[in-house]
């Protein structure tokens, strides 16, 4: 399946992307802007903003709004949140490739800042931004959870990533039960990606750009929110032909 895939028109939506920066996140932030939507993406600095925006290129448009802001605890998410309602006027849809990695220790050889930083740090982060963004985002719009492999492979020393990725899992089917089809949430559940830390190897891997084409297309379809499995090229056709954006 070619980058090049084309788009739906979703101009006028305004999506935050917590993780914008990261390899996975940077395939979705120039999904949404060439789809024509207002950007939201938090970064640690005004550095790290800027380096970002020269990455991007010509892809930064006007409409991609870079915050330096904390989203990781739950009154840093809180204002994101709020400045970004401030400044733009809403959240229509939120795509959350949080994450990162940890590898090294068997889990009975972990200590106490291995467990905050690869479980508790990551999940609160993916919590905080939930409990800000959702209820303020209008019906229309999309919630994407992302997550890696490592939520459904078991790899010998990175388990902690492992639990905690498997813990997004769940907390996407509870909200869903909890929202009763009042709002849309997608669990984007990705294999090996290419992104620019990660060359494809395999020509089978599925690429940052595909897995933002898949979030574009379940923003603007009107589907209910389901577990979405990205794990190859082929499922990723699969997925946008079921969204309507093939």
């Amino acid at each position: 399946m070619p980058d090049n895939v084309s788009l739906p028109d979703i101009s006028g939506r305004r999506v935050l992307i917590p993780g914008g920066t990261g390899g996975v996140g940077e395939g979705a932030v120039r999904s949404y802007l060439a789809a024509g939507a207002q950007v939201v993406v938090p970064t640690r600095s005004h550095e790290r903003a800027e380096e970002f925006r020269a990455l991007l290129g010509e892809a930064a448009t006007e409409r991609l709004h870079l915050f330096a802001h904390d989203y990781t605890s739950f009154p840093g998410a809180e204002t994101l949140v709020e400045t970004m309602v401030d400044r733009i006027g809403g959240v229509d849809d939120v795509v959350a490739p949080i994450g990162g990695w940890w590898y090294g220790k068997r889990l009975w050889e972990i200590d106490e800042a291995d467990w905050q930083s690869a479980f508790v740090d990551l999940a609160t982060a993916h919590m905080a931004v939930l409990r800000a963004a959702l209820p303020r985002m209008t019906p229309r719009g999309a919630y994407s959870i992302v997550v890696g492999e490592s939520a459904y492979v078991p790899i010998p020393g990175s388990g902690l990533v492992s639990m905690e990725q498997t813990a997004l899992q769940m907390m996407h089917q509870v909200v869903a039960a909890e929202l009763q089809g009042a709002k849309r949430v997608f669990l984007l559940e990705l294999g090996p990606v290419a992104t620019r830390f990660a060359e494809a190897g395999d020509p089978a891997r599925v690429t940052a750009a595909q897995i933002g084409a898949v979030a574009v297309a379940a923003s603007a379809s009107t589907q209910p929110g389901r577990l979405v499995q990205l794990l190859n090229q082929t499922q990723a056709e699969e997925a946008l032909a079921s969204l309507g954006a093939a």
